[in-house]
């Protein structure tokens, strides 16, 4: 047995005498019931977007065939299906359905598909006396993150969904883009309006001035790196750009994918931050660009934003080793670009010559002298389902296939919240 096979046999012994053991077990005919250990701490991480083949592609692109991306190497393994009150889902609709446990409407934030509000696992990790927090690299006021500390009918009222962090859900810990909707129109904050490479981009919060909202109720607010690493309060609202926290647009016109601050730093600061409370809390991290650049059939791009990702996994399982109380969980809210994943060849297995003119690459196999394309078929969504990974207490909780509506349950099974608080 190699050393690498060692180290993962002690860490999963680790875990399991830590939690799972006395933890989670088969339960007859309903999967599992929860035990007396608990997931003290969750991170969940949504690659928005990131089906199979986008997994497959950002492994490729960065450890080989032989390597292993951290998303990846985790002993539990689920396949979820995506769709909402439609077939084919949109962010919101999808993270209210994990967030909630309920299937809605396309566009629906933390509410049915009668329009009611339908409480969140960050809420109800709150009502426990966790910290809560909300990473992405999208507006913090964008879909999904919104689906887990707010409740509107509509996705767009992006300024209320922020109102409803600082005065309703109270997430201790909001890092990510749209400083747009929490200035009013006129007053640029960190980030001007119009900028060159956005030039629509402008200030048009509709509630007011919630940074100033935020500083009075005990936020610290930061708006770069430098104020980030700085900040040591227990609460902490970090806006680093006017809309996203990229530019998506077709390869070659004008894509940048380069943050102010990078996922991996957020999601370490947020760590750090609501790791000061002794009972614990609940993380919801999302890589955002993976689904916009999918949008735009831009595989260099979503790549990296799933690099990025992925780095950010690896601090939380970094973490998770000196914590095992702590579940870590990777998943996708859909599938975007039917994409998949083919070799670089001119022909194909029956022999017959083979067209790449409408494909995405080619890109190097890492480690490899052999290359690969990314076909993309849309640039929607797709009805697809996606994987699942999770290592740590209550993992065991996401195995098997499943509704998206199924992660509520689990994610309040693992942290013992089953009964209301």
């Amino acid at each position: 047995m190699n050393r690498k096979l060692i180290a993962t046999a002690a860490l999963s012994l680790s875990l399991l005498s830590a939690c799972a053991l006395t933890g989670f077990v088969q339960a007859k005919g309903s999967g599992v019931r929860p035990g007396h250990v608990k997931a003290k701490n969750v991170i969940l991480f949504v690659g928005d977007g990131m089906g199979t083949s986008a997994r497959e592609a950002i492994k490729l692109a960065t450890v080989g065939t032989k390597g292993e991306l951290s998303m990846n190497d985790m002993p539990y393994i689920g396949q979820v299906h995506t769709s909402s009150a439609s077939v084919v889902t949109d962010s919101a609709a999808a993270a209210t359905a994990m967030a909630s446990g309920v299937k809605t409407y396309n566009g629906a934030i933390g509410v049915d598909v009668n329009h009611q509000p339908v409480e969140t696992v960050l809420e109800r990790a709150k009502k426990a006396g966790k910290s809560t927090g909300l990473v992405t690299t999208s507006q913090i006021t964008d879909a999904t993150p919104a689906a887990f500390g707010a409740h509107v009918s509509d996705r767009s009222l992006q300024s209320e969904i922020g109102k409803q962090y600082l005065e309703n859900s109270k997430v201790d810990v909001l890092l990510g883009g749209g400083e747009d909707y929490w200035y009013p129109a006129g007053n640029p904050g960190a980030y001007p309006d119009h900028p060159a490479e956005g030039q629509s981009e402008a200030s048009k919060g509709t509630k007011g001035n919630l940074v100033e909202e935020a500083k009075r109720l005990g936020y610290d607010y930061v708006t770069n790196a430098e104020q980030l690493k700085r900040a040591d309060g227990d609460k902490l609202l970090g806006l680093f750009a006017n809309e996203e926290m990229f530019k998506q647009h077709p390869e070659g016109d004008g894509d940048q994918y380069a943050p102010v601050v990078s996922l991996p730093e957020m999601t370490k600061k947020a760590i750090d931050t609501l790791s000061k409370n002794k009972k614990g809390f609940f993380l919801m991290v999302e890589e955002e660009a993976i689904d916009e650049m999918g949008h735009q059939n831009n595989a260099t791009r979503m790549i990296k934003a799933g690099q990025q990702l992925d780095k950010s996994v690896a601090l939380a399982k970094e973490y998770a080793k000196k914590h095992p109380d702590t579940l870590v969980i990777v998943l996708a809210d859909h599938e975007t670009g039917g994409l998949a994943v083919e070799e670089a060849v001119s022909k194909d297995e029956s022999g017959d010559e083979k067209s790449i003119s409408g494909e995405d690459g080619p890109f190097d196999l890492a480690h490899s002298d052999q290359k690969f394309f990314a076909d993309w078929t849309t640039t929607g969504h797709t009805a697809v389902d996606v994987p699942l990974t999770a290592a740590g207490c209550g993992g065991r909780l996401f195995m098997g296939v499943y509704e998206n509506t199924r992660i509520h349950e689990a994610l309040i099974q693992a942290m013992g919240l089953s009964r209301k608080e």
